[in-house]
């Protein structure tokens, strides 16, 4: 093995920053319902997490905030929008998705300012994919008999939405395009440290003259979210976030007859066999673990490597992190951001220093990091153990954990060893293992010689403790549709 060499002087790249003056925040936010914006009675600061600096103060809602909130989704779903044709529906989510695409440096300057995201991520991967999710359900808002033949279609209601902080636009699309696509109304709240996209969004609603009532954000903590999965008004939950919280919400809906839908954690294992393109394969590794800081629920963090190949491949993948850069979100060569939160960083530190008391040996690159804001080094684990804890739960943050195996059996035997079921990695030159694999793995989505690719036409969702249903796809209208399965075509 050699020794790792550090990156020449005159590689190092001058600053690139992306501009702040597109974005125009207000003081104070309140919440948006029946189309207008109501004046919250209770209100808490959001910061960016690069520097803490604070952007603006936004609404704490209250259940009667979420009442009236639920209540406008209700006037609008009664007073036409359940109504109106497929293809009317679609004209509007035509216009978003190209309102979206249209004012997409903007939502990317806000979307890394408010969350610690890389720019380049922002530009290149969420908002691409947000604008993409609106136009793909717009094709199908007139199309839903053909998505379920035999069936007959019907919007269910007004449908309450919790969105998670890693990716708050994207999974804003994720869910309201669908329920659009299908008639419903929408109650949406974002998350409490990231909700300026989901307000600048509002905007958005407005140029695209969407019916008041029919999309409506209320910000907020955990008791806002609490306050709208409890609300009698509310026919359908869609939640994105921690297993914890999901739990709690399953239990709360037991018995309801609410529909219920549910993207929670994951623990991916990524899986390198001995005859794998090996920088390829690393490039993937990199992309599955360091993407947007770690905060990823599918994000790959147990790396499970062949032994024959595990010394190489170790050794390149250190090489490589050694050339990532961690730094202002804002700058368009940042690789690794900021993290979300206070919580989420003193949550990554407990468990990696959970993880060297356990045994592991830690990796760093040596990095400079900011002296304000939230940070964390890319970091890797090696000689972890099954039963560590940095090898079972899930870390939320860019720490990677490198385990072996020998033979396609063991390594799905230790995939598998996990409560999580959301994503999974292969990486082989053979088609037929790959297939083996894919069959063996309990995860929701099995990547073959890649990561963390998502297409609107691809359904997503998990296993085990990572949740139910599906988003994305013709999967992902299933949800927002209820049945009468007495009728039928010419019956």
């Amino acid at each position: 093995m050699t020794d790792l060499k550090p990156i020449p002087a005159d590689w190092t790249y001058a600053p690139a920053p992306e501009s702040r003056d597109i974005v125009t925040l207000a003081a104070e936010y309140g919440h948006f319902v029946g189309g207008e914006w109501l004046t919250a009675t209770e209100t808490y600061e959001t910061i960016a997490p690069r520097d803490e600096e604070p952007l603006a103060r936004v609404g704490q809602a209250t259940p009667e905030e979420v009442d009236a909130a639920v209540q406008a989704a209700r006037d609008a779903f009664l007073n036409g929008w359940s109504s109106l044709p497929g293809s009317e529906r679609a004209k509007y989510l035509f216009r978003i998705a190209r309102i979206l695409q249209e004012r997409s440096r903007e939502f990317a300057v806000l979307e890394s300012l408010n969350g610690g995201k890389p720019i380049k991520e922002s530009r290149d991967v969420d908002l691409p994919l947000a604008a993409a999710h609106f136009f793909y359900y717009a094709g199908w808002a007139d199309k839903l008999e053909y998505a379920f033949p035999n069936r007959r279609p019907k919007p269910v209601g007004v449908a309450g939405q919790i969105i998670p902080w890693n990716f708050p636009l994207l999974m804003l699309s994720w869910k309201i395009a669908p329920a659009l696509a299908c008639g419903n109304t929408v109650v949406l709240k974002p998350a409490e440290t990231t909700p300026l996209t989901a307000l600048l969004f509002c905007d958005v609603l407005r140029q695209a003259e969407l019916p008041p009532g029919v999309v409506n954000i209320v910000t907020g903590d955990g008791r806002t979210g609490a306050a709208l999965v409890e609300h009698d008004g509310v026919d359908k939950i869609a939640f994105t976030g921690s297993t914890d919280v999901g739990k709690a919400i399953q239990r709360r809906l037991a018995g309801t007859g609410k529909k219920l839908t549910l993207e929670l954690g994951g623990k991916a294992a990524n899986v390198v066999f001995d005859d794998c393109a090996l920088d390829q394969a690393v490039e993937g590794i990199v992309n599955g673990i360091y993407f947007n800081q770690g905060h990823v629920c599918c994000a790959g963090s147990r790396l499970f490597v062949q032994e024959s190949i595990a010394e190489p491949l170790i050794e390149k993948l250190k090489q490589r992190l050694t050339t990532l850069r961690v730094g202002d979100p804002l700058d368009k060569n940042t690789d690794v951001g900021a993290i979300n939160s206070r919580m989420q960083l003193e949550k990554i530190e407990e468990l990696v220093a959970a993880g060297q008391e356990e045994g592991a040996e830690i990796y760093q690159p040596p990095c400079n990091l900011p002296e304000k804001g939230y940070w964390f080094a890319p970091t890797v684990f090696t000689n972890v153990a099954q039963s560590y804890r940095i090898a079972q739960e899930e870390i939320f943050g860019p720490v990677l954990s490198v385990l072996t195996f020998r033979t396609p059996e063991e390594a799905v035997e230790k995939a598998n060893n996990t409560p999580y079921g959301l994503s999974a990695g292969v990486w082989t030159e053979k088609g037929s293992r790959i297939l083996w694999m894919a069959q063996r793995l309990r995860a929701g989505v099995v990547w073959a010689n890649t990561f963390n690719r998502f297409d609107p036409t691809s359904p997503f969702g998990g296993y085990k403790e990572s949740g139910f249903g599906r988003e994305g796809g013709l999967h992902g209208l299933e949800p927002y549709c209820t049945f009468d399965d007495s009728e039928t075509f010419g019956g």
